[in-house]
């Protein structure tokens, strides 16, 4: 009775405080042991193990093969566990280098997603490091990132890009301009530019200004400027990485050089924006013709990086699937659900009368778009992991593993997806020597997982995968264990009950009820 009355209490503190339970991970250690684990590395190597792998503070010290499956493991052979160290037993288990999310906003005030909730939803699928291109502002965003640095938050390390001209009170109608436009963003501590395009005086100008400044460098060759300044352009001016695929299409025209605008086109209409957008694959050049291989060849030549965010559109080819995703019943901020529903002022928002036309052009444009992106890869080109969530359905961390699927259904091997989520990341970064492989003397980030996920991308999810077990009871499995970053250990299915206490909270508040729009009782 008294051991009942003992988890009652505890079980009302938690509920009463349960968005403590992970304010702070578990270390750094003096020592931290992981002990017989599987490694799936992110330079393409096939797994390996057992391993024991030891970590000093942040820093991976020493990695040892300690026998071989199924083999029982001499305990004199192992790395001996010094005093106020720590370990894990990870028999059975993979681990994997944290992840990179090329891609990522750290929410949104219209879609009422504020940090905490967004990094926790990250930190749970195993991202321990974001770039930002572009947010609330750079002073928001790198007064997050220093406090991701010394560990104060829950939250993966941040590469902070600036969208351009952002801060400005006058718009950038001069070379000059752009280059000290480009000069006060690299004194504020930004870690590079995000573009949405510009005249091409002012895109080279400022490109320039930032390739000579050390700077890296991201774009969404949005349509206002294409038509002059399309991927090529770009690239041979020093962007490093390609966001999406807006401007590449443009780079393949053959016959025309804008796309095929319909004559009651308006930008500012978002269903006449993605509707045409999905048919721009169609007006390139075919797959393997002499144009599409010189425009490929050329990029890859310029060791340029190309961020497909594929989930991100994913709902364009297949409404339903997206809307009804199983995460966004527990998972799903009540602001964040309204904020996806059709609408003419809310970007990303463009279901004014989405059907089975545009969905079946959609499709069409992602199997053009995908045999691209997997040629580039085969071709020696570099492709990262980006999600964009916090639009069109797409969730934060659960969008990322959908990003890993639609990799695989582009013809990549799941071995050559974890490259692209991990060391991909890391040299499009700069921080090669840092993270993005797990060797000896790089940071403490991982992936722990008790399911491998080579075998099935689906049990990344917070909501894992189902699976049917010798005795026909239907069960889920995986989900990330831990996720540890900069040696701090951080238990991932309790951040994902802290995601799921803050919306319950907030639908308690509102009153909320997630009901498909238009469907009356």
């Amino acid at each position: 009775m008294k051991n009942i009355r003992y988890l009652f209490v505890l079980g009302f503190a938690f509920a009463l405080f349960g968005l403590q339970a992970q304010e702070k991970g578990e270390g750094p250690f003096s020592q931290l042991i992981i002990r017989g684990v599987t490694l799936i590395n992110g330079n393409g190597s096939p797994p390996l193990g057992p391993l024991d792998i030891v970590v000093e503070g942040n820093r991976i010290t020493e990695i040892k093969s300690v026998g071989y499956p199924d083999v029982a493991i001499d305990p004199k052979k192992r790395p001996v566990l010094k005093s106020g160290g720590k370990e894990i037993k990870a028999d059975g288990m993979y681990l994997l280098p944290g992840f990179v999310d090329m891609h990522g906003h750290i929410g949104g005030e219209a879609q009422g997603a504020e940090p905490e909730y967004v990094f926790k939803l990250w930190m749970a699928h195993g991202i321990t490091t974001v770039r930002e291109p572009s947010g609330r502002g750079i002073d928001f965003t790198l007064d997050l990132k220093a406090k991701s640095a010394k560990n104060e938050i829950v939250a993966p390390r941040i590469k902070a890009y600036t969208g351009f001209g952002q801060g400005n009170d006058k718009d950038i109608s001069t070379e000059e301009m752009a280059r000290e436009w480009v000069r006060q963003n690299a004194k504020k501590g930004a870690d590079g530019i995000k573009f949405f395009g510009a005249p091409p005086q002012i895109m080279a100008a400022a490109l320039n200004e930032n390739k000579k400044l050390g700077l890296r460098s991201a774009c969404h060759h949005a349509q206002l400027n294409v038509s002059r300044w399309n991927v090529l352009h770009s690239a041979r001016a020093g962007l490093t990485t390609m966001e999406h695929w807006y401007g590449l299409p443009e780079a393949l025209f053959e016959d025309r050089t804008v796309q095929d605008y319909p004559l009651d086109y308006n930008y500012n209409n978002e269903q006449h924006r993605f509707e045409e957008a999905g048919k721009l694959w169609q007006q390139a050049a075919a797959p393997y013709s002499d144009h599409w291989n010189e425009v490929m060849n050329e990029l890859v030549d310029l060791d340029f990086t190309l961020v497909p965010t594929f989930n991100i559109y994913e709902a364009s080819r297949d409404l339903h699937r997206a809307r009804r995703a199983e995460w966004h019943e527990d998972y799903t901020l009540p602001s964040l659900w309204e904020f996806y529903q059709p609408s003419k002022v809310s970007h990303g928002s463009y279901w004014h009368f989405w059907g089975t036309e545009q969905e079946v052009a959609w499709k069409e444009n992602y199997l053009l778009w995908m045999t691209f992106i997997n040629e580039y890869k085969n071709r020696g080109g570099r492709v990262c992991a980006g999600s964009d969530s916090g639009f069109i359905f797409q969730l934060y961390g659960f969008a990322y593993v959908r990003e890993l699927e639609l990799l695989r259904e582009a013809g990549f091997h799941p071995l050559e997806i974890i490259r692209a989520a991990t060391l991909n990341g890391a040299q499009a970064l700069g921080m090669e020597d840092q993270i993005g492989t797990v060797a000896v003397g790089k940071l403490a980030d991982f992936v722990l997982i008790d399911v491998n996920p080579l075998e099935n991308l689906k049990v990344l999810y917070g909501t894992g995968a189902i699976k049917l077990t010798d005795e026909n009871e239907v069960v889920r499995v995986g989900g990330v264990t831990y996720t540890i970053k900069d040696g701090i250990i951080y238990d991932a299915k309790a951040l994902l009950r802290d995601v799921r206490e803050m919306v319950r909270r907030e639908k308690e508040k509102n009153n909320f009820e997630l009901k498909q729009p238009g469907i009356k009782d």
